[in-house]
């Protein structure tokens, strides 16, 4: 293996903690990114080029028809026509006939899309924060959960609710729950630092404490509820997106997209840090700083979706792996891909929990988790048997 100019042979990482990886994983981002001019990601070949676009191309096409499809479904049932039809006249454009029923327009606009808005950003931002916190952790298994974001929102969320708190009025929760997620996220960096570095195994294993507690304080809280907040503590720990209205999608929208937009800028140096810590530091990544944008970024796209709708697992652990089977290891691809992915998985997790079950709306976080499980257990061992194992 040839060694870099500085002398450290490029693709392996002596240092501990650097985190595990595929060799498939090691060497695509290696040629992604050792052929790059500095500050941009490599250019795709032609036919990985070609696949990245067909996939682009079917998810922006999944994700326009399940908007269109889900705005639709409900107990009042409103066509595809008709849901285009009142689209297009929003924008002053009368082409197709809008909905016959006279509250349709009312279902549509003040309950409906809304909420469906809200699971697109939502989606878009757990699946982004998965990418990031694997290509920081060096692990395809992490996800933001790893270092105690959602458990901290949902502490957030428990204490006002048990407490019965209402500073903000009906936002108070949800800023409680966004504070929470940071606070916790602070708590395990701050406790995995030493002398100017984080070690990636420490910072997981204080994650592992961190949720550790949170769960006992949700624990104590609901002892300490009533029957009525004990209710509301286990529905939100189960994930809803039920209830949403337009002020928050205003106020979650913004932080999501520019988070999400940000993403994108550091694809470059994650490319980087897949060949390992030194290698990274060596072709000029300040890499303690990065894991630290990184990780706060992460906290706060994190929180502002857990803030509005719950806990909801697995989508930012399973979506970036299946993405990165499709387009490769490489970021400038892997983080677009995984949002829209993102998005279309929540569209689809919401549609299933309004109409599987007649009359009732199910918790989305647990049909996220019914479904991610069992896929990912069998993700797991499909790349065991490809790549032999992560070592």
């Amino acid at each position: 293996m040839a060694p870099d100019p500085n002398g450290s042979p490029v693709g392996t990482d002596p240092e501990p903690g650097a985190g595990a990886r595929p060799a498939a994983e090691w060497a695509g981002a290696g040629a992604a990114s050792s052929n790059a001019p500095a500050g941009r990601a490599a250019p795709l070949a032609p036919s990985r080029a070609g696949r990245v676009a067909v996939l682009f191309a079917a998810l922006t096409v999944a994700l326009v028809a399940l908007l269109i499809l889900s705005v639709g479904l409900g107990q009042m049932g409103i066509t595809p026509a008709e849901v285009l039809g009142s689209i297009l006249r929003r924008l002053g454009l009368v082409v197709l006939p809008g909905p016959t029923h006279p509250n349709a327009e009312s279902a549509l606009w003040a309950v409906r899309m809304p909420r469906l808005l809200l699971a697109a950003l939502v989606g878009a931002a757990l699946a982004t924060g998965g990418v990031l916190m694997q290509g920081v952790f060096g692990n395809p298994l992490a996800e933001p959960g790893v270092i105690g974001v959602s458990s901290g929102a949902a502490v957030g969320a428990c204490t006002v609710i048990v407490l019965g708190l209402n500073t903000l009025g009906t936002w108070t929760a949800v800023a409680a729950a966004f504070i929470g997620g940071l606070i916790t996220t602070a708590v395990a960096y701050s406790t995995a630092r030493q002398e100017g570095r984080t070690e990636v195994v420490t910072l997981v294993l204080t994650g592992v404490a961190v949720n550790a507690v949170a769960g006992a304080i949700i624990a104590f809280l609901t002892f300490l509820g009533d029957t009525s907040a004990r209710e509301e503590i286990v529905f939100w720990q189960l994930g809803s997106l039920n209830g949403t209205r337009w002020e928050h999608v205003l106020v979650a929208a913004p932080v999501i997209v520019l988070g999400v937009a940000a993403a994108g800028l550091f694809a470059r140096r994650l490319d980087l840090l897949a060949l390992g810590e030194r290698p990274a530091r060596h072709l000029g990544v300040d890499v303690e700083r990065l894991r630290i944008v990184v990780i706060v970024g992460v906290a706060v796209l994190t929180s502002a979706a857990v803030a509005f709708c719950g806990v909801i697992a697995f989508v930012g652990l399973v979506v970036p792996h299946l993405i990165r089977m499709l387009v490769g290891p490489g970021h400038a691809a892997l983080l677009p891909a995984s949002a829209l992915g993102g998005a279309v998985l929540l569209l689809a997790a919401d549609l299933a929990a309004r109409t599987v079950v007649p009359y009732a709306d199910l918790p989305i976080g647990m049909l996220t988790a019914l479904v991610g499980g069992p896929f990912f257990f069998y993700l797991i061992r499909r790349t065991r048997r490809g790549a032999g194992g992560w070592s």
